[in-house]
């Protein structure tokens, strides 16, 4: 069967499409390069969807570095020597810190405490987001209006375009929420190889409210989980330092889906910079760690299971099955 890797990037105004596209592509392939992996690229499309929320993208030939349109983050090849710190503690803190959080923000329901702060938030540092959960606008015709459904069409219409291939969804920042929407509500029968998602605020208090609210609506409980279409895996990468990604156990929030799949979190370093300045949250960078290499080349090599260890992970599919299904009743008993 044929194969893709399906991209979807993150908030913000981007570069135009086929430029963006061609950067993800040569990140790959330097971390390919770097990790000693020998592979060649499957079938590749990006999801862009900044033309929904920008009239112009950013244009790498600006100097005027005060333009809105001008650049400051282009590919960039993977600095010679970077430093690699010791991040333990600093993780020891953050775990602290986004349980603390997360007891403060989120209700047992999963409804939000507090939420003219998160609101402030929203507004001030996630806009892009603010504008794809707006509910109420003042006139149909406004962007805000449009937006959710305009950036969802995107996805699902290149998806479905797709639904015959084995499929790789990488899915960075702000879209990885859009496809978890996606995956979870609109096409739930279209199955994904894997979903790797990279740098993703999933894990954010006002998020899972979001999404909590979202299951509730559709499935009369808010019991979250891996998208039932997602048949192999769920790899979530974060980089410690990526202030996005700061609640970055994904493991944590999200349960099994029907037949066993449950985020696997693994803990990556980020390498991008451009000019010495440092961005753990920028996709390039995670896009040549030896984890996402190492994810894509098992996906690109992927070879038929014997029959009987596809028999023992059925089994043990089902086993799961049952004992997620036995926590959704015992959601639904509670409510």
């Amino acid at each position: 069967m044929k194969k893709v890797i399906i991209a979807v990037h993150g908030l913000g105004n981007k570069p135009p499409k086929y430029l963006l596209e061609k950067w993800w592509k040569d990140a790959i392939k330097e971390g390919f390069s770097k990790n000693g992996i020998k592979n060649e690229l499957p079938e590749f499309e990006l999801v862009y969807w900044a033309d929904i929320l920008y009239e112009k993208p950013l244009n790498k030939w600006e100097k005027d570095t005060k333009n809105p349109y001008y650049l400051d983050e282009p590919y960039t090849k993977s600095p010679k020597n970077p430093v690699v710190e010791d991040t333990s503690f600093q993780q020891d803190v953050i775990d602290f810190i986004s349980n603390q959080v997360n007891k403060i923000f989120l209700n047992e329901d999963k409804t939000l405490n507090y939420g003219f702060i998160t609101d402030f938030i929203l507004r001030n540092y996630f806009k892009d987001l603010e504008i794809y959960y707006t509910e109420m606008c003042e006139s149909e015709n406004d962007v805000a209006c449009k937006a959710k459904y305009l950036i969802q069409k995107r996805i699902i219409e290149v998806i479905q375009k797709y639904k015959d291939y084995e499929i790789t969804i990488i899915a960075h920042s702000m879209g990885s929420i859009i496809t978890f929407d996606v995956l979870s509500f609109l096409l739930p029968e279209i199955k994904i190889n894997n979903l790797v998602t990279i740098g993703s605020p999933l894990g954010l208090p006002v998020v899972i409210s979001k999404i909590a609210s979202e299951y509730k609506n559709n499935n009369g409980h808010n019991y979250m989980a891996t998208p039932p279409g997602v048949v192999n895996n769920w790899f979530n990468l974060s980089d410690i330092q990526d202030k996005v990604a700061l609640n970055y156990k994904l493991n944590d929030d999200f349960n099994s889906n029907s037949i066993g799949v449950s985020p696997i979190d693994f803990m990556v370093v980020n390498d991008y910079e451009n000019n010495k300045n440092k961005n753990p949250h920028k996709s390039f960078g995670y896009l040549r760690t030896p984890e996402m290499s190492q994810i894509l080349s098992d996906f690109i090599n992927k070879k038929e299971k014997s029959l009987a260890n596809r028999l023992a992970c059925k089994w043990e599919q089902i086993v799961d099955g049952i004992k997620v299904q036995a926590e959704m009743l015992k959601d639904r008993l509670k409510n």
